[in-house]
């Protein structure tokens, strides 16, 4: 049974988004937990195929039976199972978090048009991390794009209609440029499976029409991953959608973008090829670490929490793409191991702003002051998960850090190990201002808001990753041991 897992956990959210629909005409209450058991249900999957990968290998599942080239592939390996487990892992808490949510938040008659979507997005998002064969990376990059796009503009605001414009058009140029890579890929080589493609490549890496292939893919994936200066449609999109949409968005969407770009640099091309033969990973690593300031600059500036938050991707994000463009063993686990440690911290603070503006309606940071009192397990989660967005010991974000910074120094890059620590001063700048609001700001003595904590439902997933911020910081070997095979698969080590 284990060998149809591959094709199950894309199926078992994608059949939920076909059946939600009928489900939310007969008894809309039973959207919620048919979300949640679904996704429960890919969750445990990715924990069996991750366990199958590291004791028996990857898995190959060929679909319809016809074996690859010719077939359609998916594959399972090391990155795969990271990346479903965590895709799952997240995706699991929104769909909790979202059963009161949903109900205060969004408009009448938005609950199954909400999940049936939310579910298209998990499930696009698991396609793409499995599949091997560049067509359908194309195919449910836009599954997963198009889901983004609508719940972005569901709440149906002024300002959620225009973001959600924005976004279009930007994913609109990006799956363009996609699908012109991918055309030119199989121009060349007469393939579009991923590991064919790979051998099929390597006598024409001397080729226009293989550069231009390349510098396609990775500004198209560049915009989904929002990678700067690419990044100008997630600001908007990441603050105005529902809090729910927003974890997902910065914690998972974002990061399979990444995937993707790592998976066409180091699978479909060699190694060798982006770093000696047309050096697009050192042009990447430069790139990032402008993400990494900028991004934290602009956050700095920020007066609107979820704003800032998503200023904030902008520039993790720039870790993740550091860690693959500098390229060695240490800077590649790094930059991997901050796909899984990024979405802890910032679906927690994704969460815990969304909590607080669920039961206040405040979301300007300077209006926050006494929060500390009133929500005082909301706001520990808040802190537990800005100190490891800082980088602090013994937290899960010291590590992916600290493998970055020995990646630098290994390839005597320590320009980037200094951008690095100027990028942490930054981020701690403006999650202590926060901080410093919320626990020892002066109390307003009238206006006061009355409030006291959220729901279980949305209080548990807050803890959760909370305290996976420091479980994953202690016992850092637990990913790890999934990352480090997964680097050496993908660098030849």
């Amino acid at each position: 049974m284990i060998e149809h897992f591959p094709i199950l956990v894309v199926m078992v959210p994608l059949t939920a988004a076909y059946l939600m629909p009928v489900l939310g005409l007969w008894r809309k209450k039973l959207c919620h937990p048919l979300a949640t058991a679904s996704t429960f249900i890919s969750f445990c999957i990715s924990l069996v195929l991750a366990k199958s990968v590291m004791t028996y290998g990857m898995i190959s599942y060929h679909l319809g039976g016809w074996a690859p080239p010719w077939g359609i592939e998916l594959v399972v390996d090391y990155l795969s199972a990271f990346m479903c487990i965590t895709i799952t892992f997240i995706s699991l808490l929104a769909v909790v978090y979202s059963k009161n949510y949903v109900d205060k938040e969004l408009p009448k008659g938005k609950m199954t048009p909400y999940y049936t979507l939310l579910m298209l997005l998990i499930g696009g998002m698991l396609g793409v991390v499995v599949t091997g064969d560049m067509f359908n990376l194309f195919v449910l990059t836009e599954i997963l794009s198009v889901a983004a796009y609508a719940l972005v503009a569901i709440s149906e605001k002024k300002r959620s209609y225009i973001a959600s414009y924005k976004y279009l058009l930007l994913g609109a140029i990006g799956t363009s440029l996609i699908l012109l890579g991918t055309g030119y890929l199989y121009i060349i080589t007469g393939t579009l499976n991923m590991a064919d493609l790979s051998i099929r490549l390597q006598p024409w890496y001397g080729s226009y029409v293989v550069f231009a292939a390349l510098a396609f893919l990775m500004v198209g994936f560049g915009i989904k991953t929002a990678l700067f200066p690419l990044h100008t449609w997630l600001p908007d999109a990441h603050s105005i959608a529902p809090s729910p949409i927003s974890v997902i968005l910065s914690a998972l969407v974002i990061k399979v973008g990444a995937y993707a770009m790592i998976r066409i640099l180091f699978t479909v091309f060699q190694p060798e090829f982006v770093t000696e033969v047309i050096p697009i990973a050192s042009a990447l690593a430069w790139v990032a670490a402008a993400a990494i300031l900028i991004g934290s600059l602009f956050a700095i500036s920020q007066t609107d929490v979820k704003r800032m938050l998503a200023y904030s991707s902008v520039a993790h994000i720039g870790y993740v793409m550091l860690g693959i463009g500098l390229a060695t063993e240490m800077s590649t686990i790094g930059g991997i191991l901050h796909i899984f440690n990024h979405a802890l911290a910032k679906a927690c603070l994704f969460f815990c702003a969304g909590a607080i503006i669920y039961k206040t309606g405040l979301r300007n940071i300077n209006d926050l002051v006494g929060l500390g009192d009133k929500m005082p397990i909301t706001v520990a989660a808040f802190t537990l998960a800005a100190i490891s967005m800082i980088g602090l010991p013994p937290t899960a974000g010291f590590f992916s850090k600290w493998y970055l910074c020995i990646g630098a120094f290994e390839v005597g890059k320590w320009i980037f190990a200094i951008v690095i620590l100027l990028a942490s001063l930054l981020t701690a700048v403006f999650y202590f201002r926060v901080i410093n609001l919320i626990y020892f700001g002066e109390h307003k003595q009238e206006g006061q808001v009355k409030v006291d904590e959220v729901s279980p439902s949305m209080l548990i997933p807050m803890v959760i990753l909370a305290l996976g911020c420091i479980i994953f910081g202690i016992f850092v070997g637990i990913p790890l041991s999934v990352v480090g095979p997964a680097v050496g698969l993908l660098l030849g080590i």
